[in-house]
């Protein structure tokens, strides 16, 4: 019997035996022409065929390669001068286009820079994730999120560089004045036109020195001051020019350590586990560990090598500072390829260790613990969500009898004061989870005392009436109805839902007195127990409803008083009222703005909010008055 596989191989033969004998990169297609897997090669012919040989049955990759080869409709190559020109442009295709069937790093975190654009004439400093090729200078990377965030301060506190993304030009065009950060003393404003380039790329280059820890030239000038200062007897001012070279000091002795060129190791472990890989990694600066990261990577039934082999290459790059050393706690099979790839990325020689024993020894058995730490949290998450989420599903599904998962619930429930401003709210709950954007709320229009059963009633008549008008806000339908409320509130769901041919549609009340949920055909309350995942699922559920039912009736609540006392002025209309509100939002806010911030009102003439603040003013007169 032929195989899918036997067709590929047969069709793709004389391609194979065509490819040379040269280092390169293939890329594989499917049927529609997507990629679906890079790869390089020290031999293109040797590799390519590797594929398409008789598979041994007790490889571990052998149902990943299996299911690989049989989505192959076509292959691509390019021949490359060496392996190290090939590992780069693997690395940059599959970051370009994150092939389904590479072992990929998910968790795509970049070292941060901060960025400078020495071409402007007022550059301002920016934190930023990558490197770019935009002639800009970029100083990092920050391994530590402590270290930027002191960097960060210390440029705000002590170099009075500009933070703000004013248009110069056009602020000084306009003669606009200095904003609060110049009257601290943080900032020179050259907003102001006072400020010449010149001068601002002096302070600008003060601050590059000191990202870069060359420092002496800043801090002789703070001490210089420091001396002046004192000799005129302006101790305060000394004391702020002593504490900033304290500071700097500080700061710049941490810079030079954990941001130079080829200073320090790093250390990476990686860990295996339900066909998860996570990578853990110590990145080690000045014989101290100024920061850690775990690195998940998807990628089923591989081997630690070649897993560890592809993360190296895909994070260095991510990130371009490559240190003279690497430990890992397993040595990729093309190990050698990718030393001599990163010596010509870097500029200078890289070694990739695994230890034996000592020191370096000690940081991968760190980095191992860690990693398994690290994914074992990460299996529990998973199962936990697991639990709250669909399992909890599929649980309530076989509680109340549905032989399938509802993977869209809604609930609904109402809200009101003594009958008042009576509201309706619909939430939605996919795959266990809330999706905000299917909630619905409705006004109800028949206000009848607070009757639970017809505000119910009109809330499913409108929902489903627009359904069946293929409302698209409506069309999408529940696989499982839940409503706030017993036997009334259940009886009118199913009365509706009969009434607009929606009867297929399970729906169960929740009592609010027991927790129980009560279904159609069962006379008897079905409890499920209080600390059970799915007695939390529709606990979750229905809190939501209520919330959202609650929060949109104080709003019209509050809405609605607003109006009542609006329209006790003349030439107040239901467009004005409404801006009012949306302008001001409380009565109190109202009461206390002038007529000049009332005609910023949308609609708003002199006349009309001459005559609001007149209401206002003279209320508060006349209560003033009645209370003496």
């Amino acid at each position: 019997m032929t195989t899918n596989f036997d067709k590929i191989k047969a069709r793709l033969a004389d391609k194979i035996n065509l490819l040379p004998t040269d280092p390169g990169v293939y890329k594989m297609f499917d049927e529609s022409g997507k990629i679906i897997y890079v790869g390089k090669a020290k031999n293109l012919r040797n590799r390519v065929r590797t594929y398409f040989r008789k598979i041994n049955p007790t490889d571990r990759n052998t149902t990943k390669v299996r299911a690989m080869v049989s989505h192959i409709h076509d292959f691509e190559y390019v021949v490359t001068k060496n392996e190290s020109e090939a590992l780069t442009l693997e690395a940059n295709l599959i970051k370009q286009y994150q092939p389904h069937y590479n072992i990929l790093l998910k968790d795509d975190k970049h070292f941060p820079y901060i960025r400078v654009d020495l071409r402007k004439d007022y550059p301002v400093f920016t934190v930023v994730k990558r490197l770019e090729n935009d002639g800009a200078k970029y100083l990092g990377p920050y391994i530590s999120t402590f270290l930027l965030r002191d960097a960060l301060t210390a440029i705000r506190d002590y170099f009075p560089v500009r933070h703000c993304k004013k248009d110069i030009e056009k602020s000084i065009a306009k003669r606009e004045r200095p904003c609060l950060m110049y009257h601290i003393h943080k900032c020179c404003a050259p907003c102001s036109g006072n400020v010449s380039r010149e001068e601002y790329h002096r302070l600008v280059s003060n601050v590059i020195d000191f990202l870069q820890g060359n420092t002496s030239e800043i801090l002789a000038d703070l001490e210089a001051k420091m001396k002046k200062a004192s000799d005129d007897l302006d101790f305060e001012t000394a004391a702020v020019y002593r504490d900033r070279i304290i500071a700097i000091s500080a700061l710049a002795e941490k810079q030079q350590a954990s941001t130079s060129k080829g200073v320090g190791r790093d250390v990476f472990a990686v860990h295996q586990a339900e066909n998860d890989s996570l990578i853990y990694a110590l990145f080690v600066r000045d014989g101290k560990v100024i920061g850690t990261q775990s690195y998940f990577l998807k990628g089923d039934d591989e081997e630690p090598q070649e897993v560890i082999g592809s993360f190296l290459k895909q994070f260095y790059t991510l990130n371009s500072d490559i240190p003279k050393e690497i430990l890992l706690s397993i040595l990729p099979d093309e190990h050698e390829a990718i030393e001599e790839w990163f010596k010509e990325l870097s500029g200078h020689s890289v070694h990739i260790v695994l230890p034996q024993r000592g020191d370096k020894k000690a940081l991968v058995d760190m980095a191992i613990k860690n990693a398994q730490t690290d994914l074992e949290k990460r299996h529990a998450l998973q199962r936990r969500a697991w639990e709250r989420g669909e399992g909890a599903l599929m649980q309530l599904a076989q509680a109340i009898g549905l032989d399938y998962i509802p993977t869209r619930i809604e609930c609904y429930d109402n809200s009101h004061l003594f009958g008042r401003d009576m509201v309706g709210a619909m939430i939605v709950f996919t795959n266990g989870q809330p999706d905000k954007k299917g909630y619905r709320r409705f006004r109800i229009k028949m206000q009848e005392g607070g009757d639970d059963y017809l505000a119910m009633r009109e809330v499913l008549t409108r929902r489903f009436e627009r359904a069946l008008k293929n409302d698209e806000k409506f069309i999408e339908l529940p696989d499982l109805i839940i409503v706030d409320g017993g036997r009334g509130q259940l009886n009118v769901a199913l009365e509706v839902l009969e009434q607009y041919s929606f009867e297929h549609i399970p729906v169960i009340g929740l009592a609010e007195r027991n927790e129980e949920i009560i279904q159609p055909d069962n006379p008897k309350p079905l409890a499920l127990d209080r600390h059970s995942a799915p007695q939390h699922l529709i606990e979750r559920i229905r809190d939501e409803a209520h919330r959202f039912a609650i929060t949109y009736h104080r709003n019209l609540r509050s809405k609605s008083a607003l109006y009542s006392v609006l329209d006790n002025i003349e030439g107040i209309g239901e467009k004005r009222k409404r801006a009012l509100f949306d302008k001001f939002i409380t009565i109190d806010a109202i009461k206390q703005a002038t007529v000049e911030q009332l005609l910023e009102v949308k609609g708003m003439t002199r006349p009309a909010a001459e005559k609001v603040y007149a209401f206002f003013h003279k209320e508060k007169a006349k209560s003033e008055g009645d209370t003496e």
